[in-house]
């Protein structure tokens, strides 16, 4: 009896070091995806239209790798800190990466991408404030600037499709709206992700600057304290998100944003890590 215990626990040993190898020299094929709700939904809904996988029916802007109902190629995937995934993409196979950090990375989003996302205006990057300021001058002045054509052509030539101006009627800056004498002196605050948020802020600020209105940025490379700010009042105004991603934080964190334009929006694209072009996947 014994020895047949011992014969069992011996077979049991040898099939967990199997198993265990086997693991490690796992061959399937990893591609990370942003851990934030909206961004992983973009991610996912992209490799779908890719063909790479399949959602549940319904499994839209609120989608994560839960929802893949098909994976034929046998994909796994890795959720990560948006703004981590520049970083690791050595480590993986493929990276779904959001333009603004693939930009800041050092990769083309144009050029560099093996897929990229259509300009969805679902997604468009929006200047929001704390619910009721939408209407307060300075905030109308900046919303001028930012849909400006000084901005949208700025827009065109610094990002060559990798950034997309979604005005679809950019003006020269000002707005009748407006008092701007009344405005000489005022200070604007605005918080934004360093690229291209801040880039395209200063372009605003030089507008601003002509009528002696002061545009104050300060950069934030992650995606909740910019919210908190504005929540809190400490700053007048924030841009770096798009509308989705802003509805998901209200609910989550009881905060009260809303967005007062849309200014751009930033294609998502797969970047090869270990793997250089998209015919692993399926071989």
């Amino acid at each position: 009896m014994k020895r047949i215990l011992s014969f069992v626990l011996f077979a049991a040993l040898i099939l967990s070091v199997l198993a265990f190898t086997a693991g490690c020299g796992s061959d399937a094929i990893t591609i990370a995806v942003p851990s934030d709700t909206t961004n992983e939904a973009r991610a996912l809904l992209l490799l779908e239209q890719a063909g790479y996988i399949k959602l549940k029916e319904g499994a839209c802007i609120t989608a994560t790798v839960r929802d893949i109902v098909e994976n034929p190629y046998g994909i796994e995937f890795r959720e990560i800190e948006a703004a981590q995934l520049p970083n690791i993409l050595q480590d993986v196979d493929y990276a779904v990466i959001n333009s603004n950090y693939a930009i800041d990375a050092g990769l083309n989003p144009v050029e560099d991408s093996l897929v990229i996302e259509g300009a969805f205006s679902a997604y468009a990057n929006i200047l929001a404030v704390k619910e009721g300021n939408e209407n307060n001058p300075a905030i109308k002045a900046l919303i001028a600037a930012l849909q400006s054509k000084k901005v949208a052509d700025f827009i065109t030539e610094k990002y060559s499709g990798a950034v997309v101006s979604v005005v679809e009627n950019p003006g020269d800056g000002y707005t009748a709206d407006v008092d701007y004498a009344a405005l000489a002196g005022t200070e604007i605050s605005v918080a934004a992700s360093p690229t291209p948020h801040a880039e395209i802020l200063k372009i605003a600020q030089e507008i601003l600057a002509a009528k002696d209105i002061t545009l104050k940025i300060v950069e934030f490379t992650d995606y909740v304290q910019p919210n908190n700010v504005v929540e809190s009042g400490e700053l007048d105004a924030n841009y770096f998100q798009h509308t989705p991603y802003l509805d998901d934080f209200n609910k989550e964190n009881g905060t009260h944003i809303v967005s007062v334009a849309s200014i751009h929006v930033e294609p998502l694209g797969l970047y090869g890590g270990q793997q250089r072009s998209l015919d692993a996947i399926k071989n």
